[in-house]
């Protein structure tokens, strides 16, 4: 028995060796890779981080304890001796406690919007590569068909040979382009196999798996959306442009507390001392003890430092936020416009190909078979047909790869899912 994988695919996985496994959709693989991709198991781990620099800025600063003796034993009075005791507590003024707790939670916040922005990221990888492994499925079941077709081709150049009809010299031309498509076979089967790798890399599969896929390359339904509508969608929802916001957010946080800084903290003591001393009069050494209780007050004087370097920072932080996320916005506008465009291309190529192109393809290869077969066409019109047909077919299959990956482009320009879920 195979061990069992956790998370949403454990049914598909956990299935006895040898058994023949549930295909994966799409849907599933995302899910799975969302829960098991390496980085972002690491970034979701630096969470605690974040979590833990808020509770620091939250915690109270630890008072002081002091402690201090002294004998006059080492300089002739033995029975002179002090001894004090105080606690000091640091207060922070100006807020800068609160402060310092709302840059923490902004960051905190940043980095939860960039894991949703590298999730984003993933998703479109995982797209991509789902759509490569089926184009490469597609291409090599293309193949064996025209493989199956140059074979049949074969029997049949077989049987007019031996009536006499044409020359060996056909047949050899049948037996050459068949090697040639058994020989391109094996590439395709080399580059399944490492679209699939590629794949099951990203998803964080189970080394060894071979589940099948459950998908296609038709395009389902089309976004209903306009290109302004889809600018607008990318500015609310990307999670990048998120990123940055907080950190501007951030920066105006951390500039209030760079101004803060400036007030100097204020530092109060509570001291408690007890002092004995001796008195000698006419012969008689007398002793005394006293205790006394007071309080301490002290603060740093801003003479020098005004932490005019921190707010200098601070403000030069908040303009360079400010300038990253004006550029990120115009380049998501961008790259919203240019997948819209990629998508539209990649609709009217299909387009071109849905109308009579393929049907009069497949037609114009059964009949020009069937005419050598008649012997109303030689051998060379019939080999070019079929190239014609895997070409054109290949460039079908191509751009449906296209009209898929644009439309992944699209939904990871604007961070949203525009036609109902991935199938």
């Amino acid at each position: 028995m195979r061990l069992c994988a956790p998370g949403i695919l454990s049914l598909a996985l956990c299935v006895p060796a040898g058994a023949q496994t549930a295909p994966l959709t799409l849907a599933q693989l995302v899910d799975y890779a969302l829960s098991h991709n390496g980085s972002l198991a690491a970034l979701r781990q630096e969470e605690g981080i974040y979590r833990a620099q808020a509770e620091k800025a939250a915690t109270p600063i630890n008072p002081v304890l002091d402690l201090e003796a002294a004998t006059g034993a080492l300089t002739g009075s033995p029975a002179e001796s002090r001894l004090s005791l105080g606690l000091t507590q640091e207060f922070q003024t100006a807020g800068k406690r609160a402060k310092r707790v709302d840059v923490a939670e902004k960051a905190r916040e940043a980095q939860r919007w960039q894991l949703a922005d590298r999730e984003r990221s993933l998703k479109e990888e995982l797209k991509t590569a789902f759509y490569d492994t089926l184009l490469a499925e597609k291409r090599l079941e293309l193949g064996n068909r025209v493989g199956d077709l140059n074979r049949q081709l074969l029997e049949v150049a077989r049987e007019r040979l031996n009536a006499g009809d044409i020359p060996e010299l056909e047949l050899n031309l049948v037996k050459v382009e068949l090697a040639r498509t058994q020989a391109s076979r094996v590439e395709r089967e080399r580059a399944l196999a490492l679209n699939r790798s590629r794949l099951s890399t990203l998803v964080g599969l189970p080394a060894g798996d071979s589940s099948r896929l459950a998908g296609s390359l038709e395009p389902g339904g089309a976004p209903q959306k306009s290109l302004a509508e889809l600018k607008e969608l990318a500015r609310s929802q990307r999670p990048d442009l998120k990123v940055l916001g907080v950190e501007l957010d951030k920066g105006d946080a951390e500039l209030a507390l760079a101004r803060a800084e400036a007030v100097p903290n204020l530092n109060l003591g509570l001291v408690l001392s007890r002092d004995a001393t001796s008195i000698e009069v006419g012969g008689i050494e007398g002793k005394d003890t006293s205790y006394t209780v007071g309080l301490r007050l002290s603060m740093p004087l801003p003479l020098f430092d005004r932490n005019r370097a921190g707010i200098a920072e601070a403000g030069a932080r908040v303009l360079s936020a400010t300038t990253r996320r004006s550029a990120a916005l115009v380049e998501a506008e961008r790259e919203v416009e240019s997948a819209f465009a990629s998508l539209k291309a990649a609709e009217e190529v299909l387009a071109l190909y849905r109308g009579e192109l393929i049907p009069q393809l497949e037609e114009n290869l059964a009949l020009s078979r069937e005419a050598y077969r008649l012997g109303e066409l030689g051998i060379l019109a019939v080999i070019e047909e079929q190239k014609k047909f895997f070409e054109v077919n290949d460039g079908y299959l191509a751009a449906q790869h296209a009209r898929q990956v644009a439309l992944g482009r699209l939904e990871a320009a604007v961070a949203a899912d525009l036609i109902g879920g991935d199938k």
